[in-house]
């Protein structure tokens, strides 16, 4: 016992020097007998003893305080008698509370300590406060604290019977705010008790990389992005042409023009990237010019005017053989008038374009090259994607937020991402579609050749311009204007073609630098409508 008396005797100077709870006037506050039972496991079963109180009584307890830097401790309070407990708030409706706590047991050492605050968060004072308490086994030691939470001050008095079976404790003047905690050691193992620890959020430990984690990590990326490639492989891939070779074509035959599966500039440019786009626009502008149905006109300039050009609608032409979506670009630069300047394209132009481009892309499932809009498809997936980017998203905070698995969400993410960019991706050809693409390359590699074949002087004007507005779709308008310009003509300054003229002191030397100014005035126009790329 000689431990103990020396425990006691320390709790006896700390009583003598205690200074730190501040004194009430006589009588003022509720008093609280309090008789706390620590079970077999690990419960502690209260009982209070109120008496003295005015108006209506609540107390607010003490359910969660630090552990460590990761952990905070939990105290979880139950079978409320005599009141009301919401949330952490006890609204007292007698005068004898009792509620069980678990969670106030911690084995340290070979000393398992109870450690509750057994009167705080009263919103009266407390002019006196007894506590009692009775456990599995002996006392092995005791002590408490007064004042703030944190305080490290005696209470007023504590004591053990002589049996060292209960503690005895005392505490008067107990402000609303401030607490008296018990803290009584027994025997390790006397009631099995534990506490109640919940992880403190961090994002360090929500987003732990550890084997485990990483691990599932790895393994749902590659489930993820496995499904993702598999997709891509059975739904998003061009089908294959047997027995194609591409180096069959030959777009001229008898001088005369013949282009891949005789379709037209603004369909092959949306069978080769799968998009309706302002070149393909730009192309059938060009396309209607060299076919006769309408003529470019370059307008004269001073030094530092804009280029700028005229579209005159030609008399008597074939309108109704416009395919829909020529027919609507048709519609849309003249809307009822003979000619229009190219900068004045706009107004009604821009909300015709979506026209436009619906056509486009309904030919193109009609001509059997793809079984689906190549457009609806991307945007079908690319929505796919960004669901799932939201799914992970959602799925980290909660990962999160209440476990150490957050990495788990980002797997979600990222396959979403993966989901959205290759939804651009996604459209397929059909059998008919990859073989007339093939054809589609065999032109281009004819074009760009520098041969031009045995055609006939006389038929080489037309059949070169038919050829120009497939070099826009392919990018070398430069190229085949020069090619054009080369073969008719004396370079006189009364050089036209029959779908392009130019201003005064103009003449076909001058042409190529011309087509490269018109296809990107043209395509910048198209793209100031405020459509988008894809119109």
């Amino acid at each position: 016992m000689t431990g103990f008396r020396l425990t006691m005797a320390a709790l006896g100077a700390a009583a003598l020097t205690l200074t730190a709870v501040p004194a009430m006037a006589a009588g003022a506050g509720i008093t609280d007998d309090v008789t706390m039972t620590l079970g077999k496991n690990g419960t502690l079963h209260v009982v209070e003893k109120i008496s003295g109180a005015s108006g209506g009584l609540k107390r607010t307890f003490i359910t969660r305080t630090r552990y460590d830097d990761s952990n905070d401790r939990v105290y979880q309070i139950s079978n409320v008698k005599g009141g009301t407990l919401d949330g952490d708030v006890l609204t007292v409706t007698g005068q004898t509370v009792e509620y069980d706590v678990k969670g106030a047991v911690t084995t340290s050492g070979g000393v398992e300590e109870l450690r509750w605050f057994a009167v705080n968060g009263w919103n009266q004072p407390v002019a006196k406060a007894t506590v009692k308490v009775s456990g599995p086994g002996q006392v092995q030691n005791l002590s408490c604290f007064a004042g703030e939470l944190t305080s490290a001050i005696g209470c007023t008095s504590a004591s053990m019977d002589h049996s060292a079976t209960r503690a005895d404790f005392e505490q008067e003047n107990i402000t609303p705010g401030q607490a008296l905690t018990v803290v009584v050691g027994y025997p390790k193992g006397s009631s099995g008790g534990a506490p109640i620890l919940e992880q403190r959020f961090s994002l360090a430990a929500a987003f732990t990389l550890n084997t485990v984690t990483g691990g599932a990590l790895a393994g749902l990326l590659v489930l993820l992005l496995g499904g993702i490639g598999l997709l891509y492989w059975t739904r998003g891939r061009d089908a294959r042409v047997a027995g194609h070779e591409k180096g069959a074509i030959v777009p001229v035959q008898n001088g005369h023009f013949s282009p891949p599966d005789g379709v037209r500039p603004g369909q092959i440019g949306t069978l080769v990237d799968e998009q309706a786009d302002v070149i393909d626009v730009t192309a059938t502008i060009v396309d209607l010019a060299v076919r006769g149905y309408l003529r470019i006109d370059e307008q004269p300039r001073q030094t530092y005017d804009a280029p700028d050009w005229m579209l005159v609608r030609m008399p008597n032409a074939p309108v109704n053989t416009l395919l829909p979506y020529e027919h609507a670009l048709y519609d849309a630069i003249f809307d009822g008038r003979d000619a229009v300047l190219l900068s004045q394209l706009s107004g009604s132009f821009a909300a015709h374009l979506g026209k436009v481009r619906d056509a486009l892309y309904a030919d193109v499932v009609k001509q059997g090259w793809f079984a689906r809009r190549p457009d609806t498809e991307r945007t079908r997936w690319t929505t796919i994607g960004v669901v799932l980017i939201g799914v992970g998203l959602i799925a980290t905070a909660v990962l999160a937020w209440f476990t150490t698995y957050g990495l788990l969400g980002l797997a979600v993410i990222i396959a979403g991402a993966a989901m959205a960019v290759g939804g651009q991706y996604m459209p397929a050809k059909t059998a008919k579609g990859s073989a007339a693409l093939a054809h589609t390359m065999g032109f281009r590699e004819y074009l760009f050749s520098g041969e031009l074949g045995n055609v006939p002087e006389q038929h080489r004007v037309e059949l070169f311009s038919r050829y120009l507005p497939y070099a826009v779709i392919f990018d070398g308008v430069e190229h085949w204007s020069r090619v054009v310009a080369s073969v008719t003509g004396n370079g006189g300054q009364a050089d036209n073609l029959y779908w392009y003229h130019g201003p005064a002191e103009w003449d076909l030397s001058k042409f190529a630098g011309s087509m490269r100014t018109f296809t990107t005035t043209t395509s910048g126009a198209i793209s100031a409508t405020r459509q988008f790329r894809t119109l």
